[in-house]
């Protein structure tokens, strides 16, 4: 089935977030006005719907593959996110210090529900950079920031978020892998990492990792975490890229879906440590995540409401074209659209959707706000909201994707 982007509800759930006013030459979302909002979100759709959709299909149906310690992605991808790079989707929201657009959350929201609702097996690589640009951007020495986190913010490299281990999911507390210092001022990370999403693959050249771990004089449960990062590939003597990390990717999952992305059991250690770099201060790591990890549920709740508008989408298209029975003014079969109870379930669809947008977008809205105002006390009113909105954001955008999905099926599945 195809998928077009809804633009229309798109802009108007983007434009009823920012407020009246907002997107105007004087207001807080200035730089999206004169049509910069539209014609960003015109090109991502087009992206989406003329190189990520057809590329959905081929990622399932094919997946991820594992080799000796690679990870070789569905045939197209690699193209598809050179283009990714080249169009310089990955800058959209990062700061302008280190090549970024430095524009609004709000608007990379929008983007994002697009490109997940396209391919989200793709679409979920770059969102993880997004999470790694925020957590960096707050925590890592500019030193760091020189070296990476340019190179994320442009795209080249990628980046994971590194949290969970066999027996320590949720409780991070339990977690096992460990940290030594380094006479150098560096360290080196000694464990194994499970569900690591694109933990490995052949997409870029270099992989950046942000791995919790524990120092050994740490005190116990979580705060004894400290957040590191750990590239696949460390500078040479002439500062290129080529010296391999000992860090290593042991397999990947086989899953229901999203099989083009590769989830993958990552090794760190097995040679004398894998050479990483501190975020933030030593025990101080769960504080720093958490400013990735509250990015990255907010984009879970996007991914929600892409899930449930392509749902929404196939349901109504087959709803369409299935002819069965009669509606109440017909003499012939009709299409089940023109049944009452089905166009009820198309509504209830489509109507649950729209809250779900209007709910990311408004966390959005605020998250853009508190950084953005120039009142302080209207800045952390809104930072306030943000907080409350983010879980709920994450919680209901994924209940109406499931449950639009279990819908769609029930449409498929006709008698």
């Amino acid at each position: 089935m195809t998928y077009r982007a809804p633009l229309n509800d798109i802009v108007f759930a983007l434009r009823l977030a920012a407020g009246d006013g907002a997107i105007e030459a004087d207001g807080v979302y200035r730089d999206l006005a004169d049509g910069v909002a539209e014609q960003t979100l015109a090109e991502a759709a087009k992206f989406a719907e003329q190189v990520l959709l057809p590329l959905d299909q081929i990622g399932d149906r094919v997946g991820a593959t594992y080799a000796n310690g690679a990870v070789t992605t569905p045939p197209g991808w690699r193209e598809a996110y050179a283009q990714w790079q080249d169009g310089g989707w990955n800058a959209i929201a990062a700061g302008e210090n280190y090549g970024g657009l430095d524009l609004p959350t709000l608007l990379n929201a929008g983007c994002t529900e697009i490109w997940n609702a396209a391919n989200m097996a793709f679409a979920v690589c770059p969102l993880l950079g997004h999470g790694a640009i925020e957590a960096m951007e707050a925590h890592a020495s500019d030193a760091l920031k020189d070296v990476y986190l340019r190179r994320i913010v442009s795209g080249e490299w990628t980046a994971t978020m590194n949290l969970t281990e066999p027996g320590a999911g949720s409780d991070l507390g339990l977690m096992r892998t460990r940290a030594e210092r380094a006479p150098d001022g560096s360290y080196r990370l000694f464990g194994q990492k499970i569900f690591i999403t694109y933990g490995e693959h052949d997409l870029a050249p270099n992989i950046v990792h942000l791995v919790l771990a524990r120092l050994p004089d740490a005190p116990a449960g979580t705060r004894g975490i400290s957040l590191f990062l750990a590239p696949k590939f460390l500078p040479d003597e002439t500062g290129g890229f080529t010296r391999r990390n000992d860090v290593r990717c042991a397999g990947i999952e086989h899953k229901l879906g999203i099989h083009g992305s590769p989830t993958c059991i990552m090794i760190y250690g097995d040679e004398g440590g894998a050479v990483a770099y501190l975020l933030g201060e030593e025990n101080k790591g769960l504080a720093c995540m958490f400013t990735m990890m509250n990015n990255a549920r907010l984009s879970v709740g996007l991914q929600g409401v892409a899930l449930a508008e392509r749902a929404t989408q196939m349901a109504l298209g087959y709803a369409r074209e299935r002819k069965q029975g009669r509606a109440p003014d017909d003499k012939e079969t009709s299409a089940i659209i023109e049944h009452p109870d089905v166009a009820r379930m198309l509504l209830t669809m489509a109507s649950s959707t729209a809250a779900a947008r209007a709910i990311c977008y408004e966390t959005a809205a605020a998250i853009d706000r508190a950084h953005r105002d120039s009142d302080p006390a209207r800045a952390a009113a809104a930072h306030e909201r943000a907080s409350l909105l983010t879980p709920v954001a994450k919680a209901f955008s994924t209940d109406i994707a499931n449950e639009r999905h279990l819908r769609r099926h029930e449409r498929h599945s006709g008698d």
